[in-house]
Parts: C-alpha cells; sequence; structure tokens
C-alpha cells in the first residue's frame, strides 16, 4: 500500500477522482492544502508538516491512531525531512505540536493556488525539499516552476524549435504600447500567472490598450503581451503522461476567442495528427514535466501553434471523450517509476 498525498482544493472533483482509483488499488490517499504547509528547520534536523485540513482532522487522527496507538511516543514526534517528508497535524492539537504519520510515498500537486512572490517562492522550496528527500512529486517543483511561468515557458518552447506567437513581456507601459503596434495592434494581454482563461483579454483599440498598460502597471503587474492568433473558434488539447501521448481532444468556443472548457467550450473528440503529437512531447519536454496539457492553436492559414504547457491539467473533460481514466493511469504510472 501506498500513501498518496494530494495538494488540491477543498471539494475538488480531482482529489475525488485521484482517491477513486488510489483506493482501487489499496493504496490511503490524503488531501492536503498549500496554505498550512509547516517547514521547520532545527538543531536536530529538520521538517515538512501539514495540518489537515479542520472537516478533515477527526477522520485523519483515526487514521493516526490506528497506525500509531493512542499512545505512541511516535504520534508526538517531529518526523525529520531525511527520514519521511510530511507529517500529518490535525488542526485540533494545540499549536507547533505535529501528529506524525507514515511519510508519504507520493505527492501529487492538484492546485496551484495564487500568492506573493514570496508564497509561490516558499511553497516551491518546500516541495524541492520534500523531493529532495525521496519523495516523488508530479509535477517537479522545477517543472511547475516553468510551467507556471508564462514568459518562461513561451521562451522555452521557442528555444526548443517549436513554434509560438509572437510576444513582448515588460514592465512599463510604453514599452507595452510599442509592443502592442509592434505586434499588429491586435493582441492578447495574459497574467503571467494563471490558468483556466482566468485574466485574459483581448485588445484591439490603442485608447483601450493604453488605458490597460497603465492599470496593470500601476498595480505592478508584469505585462505578457501576445500577437492575437485569428482562429476557427478552437484548438487542441494534448495530454501528455511520462514522455508518452495519452490523447487529445478538440475544444470548440463559438463565442469566446478562449477555448477553455472552464469557459464553458465543448469538448469533441479529435484523431491527433502525428506533428499534434510531436509537438506535445517536445512542449512537455521542454518544461520537465511528468504529466501535462499542452494546447495548441491553429490560425487560418492552417499554422500550428503551441500556446500552452500546463503542468496542473484538468482532465474531467478529456476523460469523458476519450474514455480514458487519466486517474487510474497517472497512479499506475507513477507506481512503475518507482519499482
Amino acid at each position: 500500500m501506498r500513501k498518496i498525498g494530494i495538494l488540491a482544493n477543498e471539494g475538488s472533483w480531482y482529489y475525488r477522482d485521484l482517491e477513486r482509483a488510489a483506493k482501487a488499488r489499496g493504496h490511503q490517499c490524503q488531501r492536503l492544502d498549500f496554505e498550512r504547509l509547516v517547514a521547520r528547520v532545527c538543531h536536530g534536523g529538520s521538517s515538512i508538516e501539514t495540518a489537515s485540513p479542520p472537516q478533515e482532522a477527526e477522520s485523519q487522527k483515526s487514521a493516526v491512531d490506528h497506525i500509531c496507538g493512542e499512545d505512541s511516543v511516535l504520534s508526538r514526534q517531529h518526523v525529520p525531512l531525511s527520514d519521511s517528508v510530511l507529517s500529518s497535524q490535525p488542526s485540533t492539537n494545540p499549536p507547533n505540536v505535529p501528529l506524525s504519520t507514515a511519510p508519504f510515498d507520493l505527492l501529487i500537486v492538484r492546485t496551484m493556488p495564487p500568492g506573493t512572490l514570496e508564497q509561490v517562492v516558499y511553497r516551491m522550496d518546500v516541495l524541492g525539499r520534500v523531493e529532495g528527500a525521496g519523495t516523488q512529486v508530479i509535477n517537479s517543483p522545477k517543472s511547475l516552476e516553468c510551467a507556471v511561468d508564462k514568459y518562461l515557458t513561451t521562451a522555452r518552447l521557442q528555444q526548443a524549435g517549436l513554434p509560438v506567437p509572437d510576444t513582448v513581456v515588460c514592465e512599463h507601459e510604453d514599452d507595452a504600447l510599442h509592443a502592442f503596434h509592434d505586434l499588429g495592434s491586435d493582441v492578447v494581454v495574459k497574467p503571467l500567472f494563471g490558468s483556466e482563461g482566468r485574466g485574459i483579454v483581448r485588445v484591439c483599440d490603442p485608447d483601450l490598450a493604453h488605458r490597460t498598460f497603465r492599470t496593470l502597471m500601476r498595480l505592478n503587474a508584469v505585462l505578457y503581451i501576445q500577437r492575437f492568433v485569428e482562429h476557427e473558434g478552437f484548438d487542441v488539447r494534448v495530454v501528455v503522461l511520462n514522455g508518452k501521448v495519452l490523447g487529445g481532444m478538440r475544444r470548440r468556443s463559438p463565442g469566446d476567442f478562449r477555448t477553455n472548457v472552464s469557459r464553458n467550450a465543448i469538448a469533441e473528440t479529435h484523431e491527433l495528427t502525428p506533428r499534434e503529437a510531436d509537438f506535445a512531447l517536445r512542449a512537455t519536454a521542454a518544461t520537465g514535466a511528468y504529466i501535462a496539457g499542452v494546447d495548441l492553436l491553429y490560425d487560418r492559414q492552417g499554422n500550428c501553434y503551441v500556446i500552452e504547457v500546463n503542468a496542473v491539467p484538468g482532465w474531467q473533460a478529456f476523460s469523458k471523450v476519450t474514455g480514458i481514466d487519466v486517474a487510474a493511469t497517472l497512479l499506475r504510472s507513477c507506481s512503475a517509476t518507482t519499482e
């Protein structure tokens, strides 16, 4: 039996799907929150701990009692990072008194919540420490750092010889306005960090561009500006797992240039071409992701561009369209990797 930690939002469909697949394989799952990660660095060693969400604390306590026993000394000890990585600290315990369980064999990142630069860096540091102590982390912190950063991802894709839309990244409104005109006065402005189409706006009016760039500069935002690709209202999402293509689907959006299913796009079956599979594999390799969703977009002339590599890819619609049990396939692949 493997013990699997899953960083996921409360009520996450993906946690429930992974929990279903894990139970079918005889594994144990626990949902974790990024916001409750606690790192300790002391004279005697270091550890990473996490508090169980309040509504789950009682069930987690029962699980620990079963493993350690009510009076076990182990249930009150810190878990050294070199021996085990994450310990479970139910929120009903007094502060700073961790209740340790067996170490996680696998940690799956299923959410990347927004945060300050300090929070994002700290979370990646923690994941790096967890991985360095021998726990398998999917996706790795290095690949997450790349994939969540649109500029770094786009630069890596271009360096790998993949076609990407012309892009300019800057901080000042004057540079952004120059970029707006250089890119044909029809651009897509995206947040540097973000997913599911949130915060993306198409700008094709100079006055609106000026107001948009000035507002973003005042918010201390990085301006990520990409030439708008005229398309036929659909893109192709390819799911890659451990260097192999699982499959693809078409996402059609009749009333929005954004083709995210979360934006009410319609998922359709799609038979991948060899070129699409090749682009997806190379894009995933460029970020170092173990599992990824790669978005491909065709312009009206039939040219294909790699738009994004998502290292926390959704698969609910993908599974419905393709019939592939991604959660089960992912856990089976992770087990085979470590055996």
